[in-house]
């Protein structure tokens, strides 16, 4: 993907161009879809296992800067749920970008370009995710915790973003196919 623009840092949201499906089926409809269950659901609740690990190590890691836990309590759960976070999320991704996103692409070609994006997302994750696990490291050995909230912080905000515009490309492809059934 060479528009800086629609790099996973810059975008705010996806193009027009990569708009038409979700248009066509908006995610109001989703859940009322006939072929909504399956593939659908289950790559919804990924996506929400993402958001909810996220969420829990944020909550945690501030828990621990304004004392209320301790650290021997904050430290097993950082390491046990950032660790899940971490490789669940490049087993998702490699399962995406080497079994589902080649066969969605062709579903559709208004939105092939999406599906380019969404590798780049990944690519752009996979740094975040390693620094990210730098400062949890750090974090686990004694480091100032604020430095992993700060990394979480910047890492949740480019992981919504991607998680809400492959859910925008991905599951409005899955639905007009029957893709997933």
């Amino acid at each position: 993907m060479s528009d800086p623009d629609l790099s996973l840092h810059a975008r705010s949201g996806l193009p027009e161009a990569l708009r038409v499906l979700v248009e066509e089926i908006p995610r109001d409809a989703w859940q009322a879809h006939p072929d909504f269950g399956g593939l659908v659901a289950f790559w919804l609740e990924r996506h929400l296992l993402f958001r909810r690990l996220l969420a829990t190590l944020e909550a945690d890691v501030q828990a621990l800067i304004d004392g209320q836990i301790p650290f021997e309590v904050y430290a097993p759960r950082l390491s046990r749920l950032g660790g899940l976070l971490v490789n669940e999320l490049h087993g998702h991704h490699q399962i995406e970008d080497q079994h589902y996103f080649p066969l969605l692409a062709r579903f559709d070609p208004r939105i092939g370009a999406g599906f380019d994006l969404l590798d780049a997302d990944h690519q752009a994750l996979d740094g975040l995710l390693n620094d990210m696990a730098t400062a949890a490291n750090a974090a686990l050995a004694g480091g100032a915790p604020g430095r992993l909230a700060d990394h979480l912080d910047g890492f949740g905000r480019m992981l919504h973003r991607h998680l809400e515009d492959e859910e925008e490309i991905v599951v409005p492809v899955i639905l007009k196919t029957g893709f997933g059934g």
